[in-house]
């Protein structure tokens, strides 16, 4: 039995979740394909596939299998491509977890260019406002806003987010227009709150103007642990909230959201890929890391980012 391709044949039909799909995806017989994966079965001593006639399903064995088959068959592929000819393209699965209102309205969109540009890298791309466990969920790089607090990871600065406070003119109506950002922590206003999973708090803010400075931590009848979801409790005029001013540029424009305190600013927070230390920066992290700097610049020169 040839262990890799036994593998390959695996991982393939997980993914497709077909033995005959798998079979096309590899130019193979769907005959040599069970053979394979039948092969590795006995090998290994253990059930990976549950098959009926109408589907396949991985057995917990043959999941655990799965996610480390698929570390071991990348890590080839990056070690063949390094050694191959430099003008080859970048090619291979990559894992990146991203922040969902970052995914949605600058990464997504973008994608079409990056994949022409490399067409042979998969993105399996996680969204969301968690902390992840990168060594364990095997997670390529990440992208985040804030200061990093795990200082065991690598991490590169990609760019800044410039940040205001915004509220519903629904919100405003009830509570009034706050004059001075101090008002935000007393009634009848409220804030809309960020819960780090972690901590499980919600987060406060500075605001500064001059020498001045303001601690924002007010009230709050909602707070979240997804951006996309503060965002609707804004819409919703549940509170007043601190956005990147990406997110609620669209909303001001339709007069959906009102900018707060034109005197005042926030720290810009910035945005970084981390990855996993001790860890051979592949080629196709690399290119990835590489584009992912270039649209924040191009978004930068729009004035949608600082």
């Amino acid at each position: 039995m040839d262990r890799f391709n036994a593998m390959q044949a695996f991982a393939r039909v997980v993914e497709t979740g077909s033995f005959t799909k798998a079979a096309e995806t590899l130019h193979m017989s769907k005959t040599s394909v069970t053979q394979l994966v039948q092969q590795l079965e006995a090998r290994l001593r253990v059930k990976l596939l549950n098959r009926t006639t109408r589907k396949v399903n991985v057995t917990a064995d043959g999941a655990a299998y799965y996610e480390r088959a698929i570390k071991l068959l990348d890590d080839l592929d990056d070690a063949e491509t390094s050694l191959s000819n430099a003008s080859m393209l970048p090619r291979g699965r990559l894992r990146v977890d991203v922040p969902s209102p970052f995914a949605r309205m600058i990464l997504i969109p973008a994608l079409p260019a990056f994949h022409a540009r490399y067409p042979d890298i998969q993105l399996d791309l996680g969204v969301s406002d968690r902390m992840v466990d990168l060594i364990g969920e095997s997670v390529d790089c990440v992208i985040r806003g804030g200061e990093l607090t795990d200082l065991s990871l690598m991490a590169r600065r990609v760019g800044d987010l410039s940040l205001g406070v915004y509220a519903a003119p629904s919100y405003l109506e009830r509570a009034g227009v706050p004059s001075h950002p101090k008002e935000l922590s007393f009634p009848p206003h409220y804030i809309i709150g960020f819960r780090w999973v972690r901590a499980g708090l919600a987060s406060s803010y500075a605001i500064h103007r001059n020498d001045e400075s303001i601690n924002v931590q007010g009230r709050y009848v909602i707070s979240v642990d997804d951006g996309n979801a503060g965002l609707a409790a804004g819409l919703a005029g549940l509170g007043a909230i601190r956005l990147p001013d990406y997110m609620a540029m669209e909303h001001v424009s339709r007069g959906e959201l009102v900018r707060l305190f034109d005197e005042w600013h926030l720290d810009s927070m910035p945005m970084y890929i981390a990855y996993p230390p001790n860890r051979h920066v592949s080629a196709k992290l690399r290119v990835f890391i590489d584009w992912v700097v270039e649209l924040m610049a191009q978004h930068a020169a729009k004035g949608v980012l600082t």
